[in-house]
């Protein structure tokens, strides 16, 4: 229910969604940058922090990591959730002209993620790919804490979500 990743794929573009301070979901979008598979990236965030824009922050870490700045496009708006994030993202992606697009996230967030993107702009061929995510902890998510609260936290959002919520 939660985790639906895709082997990643040429796509005209992707998307690094927001809320991973890890820096895990950037470093995966730099990674297929350089793979050949898109040839820029919209990063996105929920707001700011310390008065950065979490995309500012993310990509900054991947320049710090040795990821090209050139890569990377920041997208800059306040959103409280995946769907809000999804609709300011969507509205990017079709100025650029973009149809077939990977969305980078965390792996528990991977299936709701598409869903979400997909119901928003079913012109847009959507492709989830997970990032990598101590916390989830390659699917073992129930050894630790943080893991149990990721899943119980996902797993409330998914169900809000198909509620309509």
């Amino acid at each position: 229910m939660l985790v639906k990743s895709e082997a990643p794929q040429k796509a005209d573009m992707e998307v690094v969604l927001g809320g991973d301070a890890s820096g895990g979901r950037i470093l995966k979008g730099c990674e297929l940058i350089q793979s050949g598979y898109v040839p820029h990236a919209l990063v996105s965030g929920g707001g700011s922090y310390y008065g950065n824009h979490e995309s500012v922050l993310a990509i900054n870490l991947a320049i710090k990591k040795g990821c090209p700045p050139d890569f990377f496009i920041p997208v800059q708006f306040q959103a409280n959730s995946t769907f809000e994030e999804a609709q300011h993202v969507i509205v990017e992606l079709r100025r650029a002209h973009a149809h077939k697009v990977l969305i980078v996230t965390s792996p528990s967030h991977t299936a709701r993620a598409g869903r979400i993107f997909r119901r928003l702009a079913p012109d847009l061929e959507i492709h989830t790919v997970a990032s990598r995510d101590r916390k989830w902890n390659q699917g073992y998510w129930w050894r630790t804490r943080e893991g149990r609260k990721l899943w119980l936290l996902e797993t409330v959002k998914s169900v809000a979500d198909s509620l309509g919520f």
